[in-house]
C-alpha cells in the first residue's frame, strides 16, 4: 500500500472513442443492464476500500452468461480494460476501476439455478449472495460453509475472486475448499466450464487456479458449491484473558493439542468495547482479550471437547469462561463478532488489514502490531480469525487529516511486512487488489512473480482484465 496508489495510464484511444464504445455496448445489452451516465456511474467508482476511487467509462450488468460473453468479446477486440465486480465489498481495492475501463457487475445474475440435496450441491449464478444459499438450503438441513462477515451482501462471484473465508473456515475451509465447479467467460468471450458436481475433476486443477485469481483470468458467471449437513448442535463459549498475548498463546495450544473447534475468533479490548456498545452481546468488559470458541456435534461431543479446551485456557490464566445457554444468546455472540467492521465504522475511519501468520507467532505479532501503531500515534482494534492465524487489525484514523491517513497506511505496510517476516503471508481472504500490490515483492522473489505473471498472461496476454491489481506495476508487460 502506498500513499498515492497508481493506476496504469488510461488508453487514449479508448477515451477518445468513448461515445462509439458506449453506443456499441448499448446495442449488446437491454437498457436496464447498461449504465453510462455520469451520475449513475459514481456508485461504481470504488469498493469497500474507499480511500481511492475512479469513475469508469461504463458499467455492464449482464443477466446471462451470453450477455457477459458478448461484452467481453467486444472489449477484447478493441483493447478496452475490464473490471469484474461482485457486490463491491472488497476491502483491498479489488473492484476499483479506471477511467477507461468497463465494469462488468454481477448484481443481476442472482438466480439459484439448482439445489441438489441428494448430491449435496448448489448451482447458482455468480451474483447470488453468500448467505442466501444457506437460507434456501437450511430448510432441508444443509448450509454453505464459508461465512465472511459481509455474507449478507457479498456475492459468490466475489467470494471466488478473493477466495473468501469467514469465522467457520477453521473446520470447513475457505471458498476453494467448498467450490466444485464454475462457468467462466474468458477475455475473448469464450465460455469455459471447469469441474462440476463430481468430487474431483480430471486433468490440471484449473479450479484451484481460478479461485483467488481476483478476476484476472476471466469472469465467473455460475458456480457449483458444496452443501454441508447441519451439525446436531453448536455451542459458542466466551473466554476472557488479561492480555492479548495470553489469548494468542491459548489459541496456539488448542490447535497444537489436536482439537479443531468449528471456530476460534479473537477480539482485543478496544474491539470488545466497540462491538459490545453496538450489539449488546454480553461480552465481558473487564478483560484485555476475548476468544469466541465454537464447538459442534452431539451434547456429549461438545461437553468433552469443551472440557479439554477449558483446561488449556486455565493454563493460560483465563479470567472468564461463559457458555451460551440458548440459541438467542449464541446469535447475540455472533452478531457482535459479525458486526465488528460496521461497529468500528460508527466511531472512526479505519483501514482493515488482512495478514496471516503461523499460530506460534500470534502473541509476538499482536505485541509488535501494538508497538507499530503506538509509535505512529494511532489506535488499533484487533478482531480476527484466530484459529487459522488470519489477522484483521483495524487501524483507526481521521480520514480528513492527510497526515493521519499517511500514518495509517504506513502502519498497515509495516504490519503486513511483519506478518511475512514472521513466516506468514500478505493476505488470508481479502485478496491483494491495489492495497497490497506494492508489497508483493516483500513476499515473492522476481522469479516467483514472473511465474505468476506468466500464468496470468496465458489467459489475458494484453492484460486488460482487472489491470493495475495484484502485481507491482513495474513488473507487468509494457502496453
Amino acid at each position: 500500500m502506498s500513499q498515492a496508489i497508481e493506476f496504469l495510464k488510461p488508453r487514449l484511444s479508448v477515451l477518445e472513442n468513448r461515445a462509439r464504445i458506449v453506443a456499441d455496448l448499448a446495442d449488446l445489452l437491454p437498457p436496464e443492464c447498461f449504465v453510462h451516465e455520469l451520475r449513475e456511474l459514481v456508485p461504481f467508482e470504488t469498493d469497500a476500500f474507499v480511500s481511492y476511487r475512479k469513475v469508469p467509462l461504463a458499467v455492464a450488468l449482464p443477466k446471462t452468461t451470453a450477455q457477459a460473453s458478448a461484452v467481453m468479446k467486444y472489449c477484447h477486440r478493441y483493447g478496452i480494460p475490464i473490471v469484474p465486480r461482485g457486490a463491491g465489498t472488497s476491502l483491498s481495492g479489488g473492484a476499483i476501476p479506471q477511467e477507461d475501463a468497463v465494469v462488468i457487475g454481477l448484481s443481476k445474475m442472482a438466480q439459484i439455478l439448482e439445489m441438489d440435496f441428494f448430491n449435496r450441491t448448489a448451482t447458482v449464478q455468480a451474483g447470488v449472495t453468500n448467505l442466501s444459499i444457506s437460507d434456501v438450503a437450511g430448510s432441508q438441513g444443509f448450509f454453505y460453509a464459508p461465512d465472511p462477515s459481509s455474507q449478507l451482501a457479498c456475492t459468490i462471484g466475489g467470494n471466488i475472486g478473493m477466495n473468501s473465508g469467514g469465522a467457520h473456515c477453521l473446520k470447513y475451509g475457505v471458498t476453494t475448499n467448498n467450490l466444485l465447479g464454475v462457468k467462466m467467460v474468458l477475455v475473448d468471450g469464450t465460455v469455459l466450464e471447469i469441474g462440476g458436481k463430481h468430487l474431483d475433476a480430471g486433468g490440471y486443477d484449473l479450479l484451484g487456479l481460478v479461485c483467488g485469481s481476483e478476476g484476472q483470468l476471466g469472469i465467473v458467471t455460475e458456480a457449483t458449491v458444496r452443501l454441508i449437513a447441519k451439525p446436531e448442535g453448536a455451542r459458542p463459549v466466551l473466554f476472557g484473558f488479561e492480555t492479548s498475548e495470553e489469548a494468542g498463546s491459548c489459541v496456539a495450544d488448542i490447535i497444537g493439542s489436536g482439537i479443531i473447534p468449528v471456530a476460534i475468533e479473537f477480539m482485543d479490548k478496544p474491539a470488545i468495547e466497540i462491538c459490545e456498545a453496538f450489539a449488546k452481546a454480553g461480552y465481558p468488559l473487564d478483560v484485555g482479550a476475548l476468544l469466541i470458541v465454537e464447538v459442534e456435534g452431539s451434547e456429549d461431543e461438545m461437553d468433552a471437547m469443551l472440557t479439554d479446551i477449558v483446561a488449556i485456557a486455565r493454563k493460560h490464566g483465563v479470567k472468564t469462561v461463559r457458555e451460551c445457554q440458548s440459541a438467542m444468546e449464541a446469535a447475540a455472540i455472533w452478531k457482535g463478532r459479525k458486526s465488528a467492521f460496521g461497529a468500528t465504522g460508527r466511531i472512526s475511519d479505519y483501514i482493515c488489514m488482512d495478514g496471516t501468520v503461523p499460530l506460534s507467532q500470534l502473541s509476538y505479532v499482536l505485541k509488535k502490531t501494538s508497538e507499530i501503531v503506538d509509535s505512529l500515534g494511532l489506535r488499533v482494534a484487533n478482531v480476527f480469525h484466530a484459529g487459522d492465524g488470519n489477522m484483521h487489525p483495524l487501524i483507526l484514523f481521521n480520514a480528513n487529516d492527510p497526515e493521519e491517513a499517511a500514518k495509517a497506511e504506513e502502519a498497515g505496510n509495516q504490519i503486513l511486512r511483519l506478518c511475512v517476516d514472521a513466516g506468514g503471508c500478505l493476505t488470508g481472504e481479502h485478496g491483494v487488489g491495489i492495497e497490497k500490490r506494492d508489497l508483493m515483492r516483500h513476499q515473492y522473489s522476481d522469479a516467483d512473480l514472473n511465474q505468476q505473471m506468466a500464468v496470468r498472461a496465458a489467459f489475458d496476454e494484453d492484460w486488460i482484465l482487472n489491470p493495475s491489481k495484484v502485481f507491482p506495476l513495474d513488473g507487468r508487460p509494457a502496453t
